[in-house]
């Protein structure tokens, strides 16, 4: 057997294959984090349920996401590619569950089993793609495997608002089966047997602290948005997180085989990437909650229409992502990710303008100009990110580069919308938890007071970026 993956021929020789396999899984798992969003209003009348109470819908899916992307060290010490299968399955299953209307409590249960399957394989498809592709290419395949992350992420209100248009609600979630059935039998032939395997002993303890750290931390976000923050039930969640933070970081500084090593943080390039990564991502994810608001309730589009105008993003990106990840591969990535954060902030400062008498053709030219902001950064991101760290590694940095990410959805939503109904509360004159008809001003006031937020925010990761490209010009 050859010793890696890219001494093996026969894998060399499928390589963009197993890239495509590994790809669609991300594409499907990233996307049902953000399709039920436009789904919702049609979820909460079916299901009987009150708007807060459906919002849970997309929450817990995107809260045991992060609880459970750590499975990247589990990929490092059984193989990538066997755990990677796994979650295939789960997220099938999943995804067949709730498709049906059972009612709210067995959709959420299907949401976990679906996010379980989900981390399992979001957590090693970086590791499984940095192993197979030899140094040469590996920029422009991560820009792929960037490309599909992307296009799920941001592409759920677009292809909802189609699907919902010409079928029930449930569709959004059973057009994962087929699918992923195909790619899964398709992996089945095509994947690689492991090679690298660890064989560590899985620290379950700070697993178990991690998982309970992150959702008892956006359980309080999420609920101290419908009631109060300073409510008891509230604080106590936060306390809960906070003893659980400082519980998994004595774990992991005492345990002999931990599951997060902190020994990654120290590579500069790593630790900044990384965040970088979840700012835009909190970034995409302000646009993401906020524009089916505008498209739809402020300036009446009808679902398939505001999904027409939001797939600009994701075709956008999914084209310049692999162009920009080999241009990376020529150049380096430092110059890139810079010219992209750029890109990004000019479309926050754009959407600061819009009002209800904005042009669509503007909305959607910036909306095209932030996807090729994400397109141009995202890919050589995530190749400063998996080329920072060794072999046996490869595993908990895919896992902890997607923790970063989801992270930033949570925040994203959590953060986007804490803002917009606080400005729409304010300028209200009482508290606002959703979208007031008839009121629309209210609304664009609110929004222009988030994307000041995101643009903040962007900012921040941009600074970030232009000093590291000039640290790299100093030492050159």
């Amino acid at each position: 057997m050859a010793l890696s993956y890219v001494d093996n021929p026969q894998v060399q020789k499928n390589r963009w294959r197993i890239l495509t396999a590994v790809g669609l899984f991300t594409f499907m798992s990233t996307l049902d984090g953000s399709i039920v969003n436009i789904a919702l209003p049609v979820m909460s009348r079916d299901l009987k349920i009150p708007m807060n109470q459906a919002e849970w819908i997309v929450s817990i899916y995107l809260i045991m996401i992060c609880a459970l992307l750590l499975f990247g060290k589990i990929g490092d010490a059984f193989g990538k590619v066997k755990v990677f299968k796994i979650g295939t399955f789960l997220f099938v299953i999943g995804s067949l569950l709730c498709g049906f209307n059972g009612g709210l409590p067995l959709l959420l249960g299907a949401r976990v089993v679906q996010a379980l399957g989900a981390s399992m394989t979001m957590s090693n498809n970086n590791g499984i793609i940095t192993e197979v592709f030899p140094l040469k290419e590996r920029g422009r395949a991560l820009g792929l495997t960037g490309s599909f992350v992307a296009l799920g992420s941001i592409a759920g209100p677009g292809i909802g608002g189609l699907i919902l248009a010409h079928f029930s609600w449930g569709y959004i979630f059973w057009i994962n089966v087929p699918i992923g059935i195909l790619t899964i039998i398709f992996g089945h032939f095509i994947l690689p047997k492991d090679i690298v395997k660890t064989h560590e002993k899985i620290d379950y303890a700070g697993f178990a602290s991690f998982a309970v750290l992150i959702v008892s931390l956006f359980l309080g976000i999420f609920i101290g948005q419908q009631i109060e923050f300073t409510s008891p039930i509230i604080l106590a969640a936060f306390v809960v997180a906070l003893i659980s933070a400082g519980i998994f970081v004595w774990i992991e500084q005492h345990v002999e085989q931990p599951l997060l090593s902190f020994r990654l943080f120290k590579n500069i390039d790593f630790s900044l990437s990384l965040l970088c990564a979840f700012l835009i991502f909190i970034v995409n994810f302000f646009f993401n909650v906020i524009s089916p608001f505008y498209l739809e309730n402020a300036l009446g589009l009808a679902p398939n229409l505001a999904g027409y105008s939001l797939m600009i993003f994701p075709i956008v990106q999914v084209v310049v992502a692999p162009i920009a990840g080999s241009i990376s591969d020529r150049i380096g990535p430092e110059m890139l990710t810079f010219i992209g954060l750029v890109l990004i902030s000019i479309s926050q400062v754009g959407y600061m303008l819009m009002n209800l008498q904005t042009p669509i053709w503007l909305f959607m030219f910036f909306v095209g100009l932030v996807g090729l902001g994400n397109g141009i950064f995202q890919a050589p991101n995530n190749t400063i990110v998996m080329s920072s760290v060794g072999v046996e590694d490869l595993g908990i940095a895919g896992g902890i580069n997607a923790l970063a990410r989801n992270l930033g959805m949570v925040f994203g939503i959590s953060l986007s919308t804490t803002v917009l109904y606080a400005a729409m509360s304010r300028n209200y004159g009482q508290k606002v938890t959703g979208y007031i008809p008839g009121h629309a001003n209210v609304f664009i006031a609110g929004m222009h007071d988030a994307f000041m937020v995101a643009l903040v925010i962007c900012l921040i990761a941009t600074a970030l970026t232009g000093w590291r490209m000039l640290k790299y010009r100093k030492i050159a």
